[in-house]
Formats: C-alpha cells, structure tokens, sequence
C-alpha cells in the first residue's frame, strides 16, 4: 500500500452544502473501501485547503479512481501526493550512487 496526504477545496457548490460534508466524507470512505483503499484520517481545516486526508491505497489506478470519483460529485477539487515514510524514504536514498 502507498501512502497519500490529499488536499481538498470545497466548490461552490460544496460549501453551499457543507453541513452534508461529514455524510459525503463516510460516502468517500465506503467507495475507497470498495477500490481496496484505506482513508486513516480526515479532517477539516482552515486556510487554503478545506480539508486533509490521509489516505493508503494499493496503487495508482485505485487512488486516481477514487479522487476522480469523489471530485465528480461537484463538491471538492482534490490534490494528491505521493507521501514517504521515514523507512521508504531512506530505502530510496540508500540507492543513490
């Protein structure tokens, strides 16, 4: 499984209807669920992004379904990273020449 950290921004259309947000947020869950992903954490923020996932997912092609179905909805625009361990990253680095 590969770890994310995903940036949401609620639409207009999702900040007209933030109060649903806990209620898409289990729905986003239970699909992630359905593609073998596993959303540890969500929370809501202040500031520039509206809210923060961490999210493990067994590859590519299951996270960009996931984002691209969360985001069809019209509520959230997301932004995905690929996030490292501390343990991946140094596997990583021991590999530079």
């Amino acid at each position: 499984m590969a770890t994310h950290i995903v940036l949401a921004s609620f639409t207009d259309q999702g900040v007209r209807n933030v109060k649903q947000s806990p209620e898409r947020a289990k729905s986003a869950i239970a699909l992630g669920e359905k593609l073998g992903i596993k959303i540890w954490d969500i929370y809501w923020t202040l500031g520039m992004y509206d809210a923060v996932l961490i999210v493990d997912a067994p590859n590519e092609e299951a996270m960009t379904t996931w984002a691209l179905s969360v985001s069809s909805l019209g509520n959230i625009r997301t932004q995905t990273m690929r996030a490292f361990s501390a343990d991946e990253v140094n596997r990583i680095l021991a590999k530079i020449p």
